[in-house]
């Protein structure tokens, strides 16, 4: 078993490689990095290519949602986008907040960063900006942001309860996240869990959904609700990588679930002069 170390280099090396890939490619795999299979199966990205502020440059097709779309996100509001990878949902609420809003994209890969302020600049945008840093250690100051939006990238970070933490502390008394996230319901195959390919961009790295949910609840948000829930079937042809055909037969009667979930939590109007709970100083 890695330790939270290795896995996030594991997760920089492989979103290292997909900063270079085209959005195809990416597709072309459940993993993103090439060598997964060469089955062309988009089982977790939307489509984003009607939606207002779309660019096909920023969409490497790695998400599992489309979290723009319950976010709620006004004229004027201030987005942080948790693990904003080229650029994609960052210029996609560009396009609602206006040129009075502000989007700010976080990423922990130096390539994703160049990618997505190289994106930026073509487009002369001047109220979109991209910071390198760690969802677990975000760098930005306490309160503020309106909302926080992410896309399949919670389930890559070790220490999921840190990160909820983190994004309650950025964001404002009154704001909120509206999050899409893979999730579980049952226990995965142990060779699919430890897949390195599958850590860095599917499955694996994904938990329990009632924890998840209550990970959310334990960091101080309220309101906490599920605005979109669709079941992920992965192809046989993906499967067969890591499981023997008993394995996938197995896996199939099993019941067990993979989940695209798209999550809302409020920070609640009362933490204007309180600090994550738990952290002591509320």
């Amino acid at each position: 078993m890695k330790n939270a170390e290795e896995l996030k280099n594991l997760v920089k090396d492989k979103y290292s490689e997909i900063a270079l890939q085209s959005k195809e490619q990416n597709e072309a795999s459940c993993c993103g990095a090439t060598g997964c299979s060469t089955v062309d199966y988009a089982i977790f990205a939307d489509n984003y290519s009607e939606l207002e502020g779309y660019n096909p440059d920023a969409d490497l097709g790695l998400g599992c949602g489309v979290p723009t779309e319950f976010a709620q996100i006004r004229k004027g509001d201030t987005v942080l986008d948790l693990g904003s990878g080229a650029g994609n949902d960052c210029f996609v609420a560009r396009a609602l907040v206006g040129e009075g809003g502000k989007v700010i994209g976080v990423d922990m890969t130096e390539a994703m960063i160049s990618k997505a302020r190289e994106n930026a600049d073509k487009l002369n945008f001047n109220n979109v900006e991209f910071r390198q840093g760690e969802i677990e250690a975000l760098p930005l100051a306490a309160n503020r942001v309106d909302v926080v939006i992410s896309n399949c990238v919670l389930n890559l970070v070790p220490d999921k309860k840190k990160a909820f933490a983190e994004t309650y502390r950025v964001l404002k008394p009154g704001g909120h996240f509206s999050i899409s996230d893979v999730v579980l319901i049952g226990e995965l195959p142990a060779d699919l869990v430890n897949a390195a390919e599958m850590y860095a961009g599917c499955v694996s790295g994904a938990i329990q959904k009632e924890e998840y949910l209550n990970i959310i609840r334990e960091a101080g948000f309220v309101n906490v609700t599920i605005q979109k829930e669709k079941a992920i079937q992965v192809p046989d042809e993906i499967l067969q990588d890591y499981l023997d055909t008993d394995g996938i037969m197995q896996f199939r009667e099993s019941n067990i679930g993979i989940y695209s979930i798209t999550v809302y939590g409020d920070k609640p109007e009362e933490a204007a002069n309180c600090c994550t709970p738990g952290s002591g100083c509320c």
